[in-house]
């Protein structure tokens, strides 16, 4: 993780990957100290105030859940293997659905030739069986 400091004295952020990636991740609220509200913009009433804590750090705890997500590489991996295992059975009953009707197709044709090739012995033996009895 590389830690970044903005020329107009915002707080550093940490950001994961190349000096590169750091370069292009821009910082679009404040944070820290510079995120809490002044003295007139707490509410001044206890319950609501706590009700507002409550919410940040809600929203503190999705936020960290979120970037302990994109840093499980391990996690990750193995989702991506899962999404290629699922693709790879979906084509795999792809494939063996059209396996069962080129298979239904072959035999559908196999009763046609083999009803010509019946009818053609047929005719050989009556041609046969009408030589003999001249």
């Amino acid at each position: 993780m590389t830690p970044r400091k903005s020329s107009d004295d915002e707080p550093a952020a940490v950001v994961a990957g190349s000096d590169e990636e750091a370069r292009d991740v821009e910082q679009t609220e404040p944070v820290g100290v510079e995120a809490a509200p002044d003295a007139e913009q707490l509410p001044d009433d206890k319950a609501q105030l706590k009700e507002q804590i409550a919410g940040t750090r809600e929203e503190l705890g999705e936020t960290v859940e979120a970037l302990a997500q994109k840093t499980d590489v391990k996690a990750q991996v193995k989702d991506k293997v899962d999404e290629r295992k699922d693709a790879l059975r979906d084509t795999q009953a792809q494939a063996q659905a059209k396996l069962g009707e080129v298979s239904e197709q072959a035999k559908e044709r196999q009763k046609p030739i083999a009803a010509g090739a019946g009818a053609l012995v047929i005719l050989l033996v009556l041609l046969a069986l009408l030589r003999r009895s001249r």
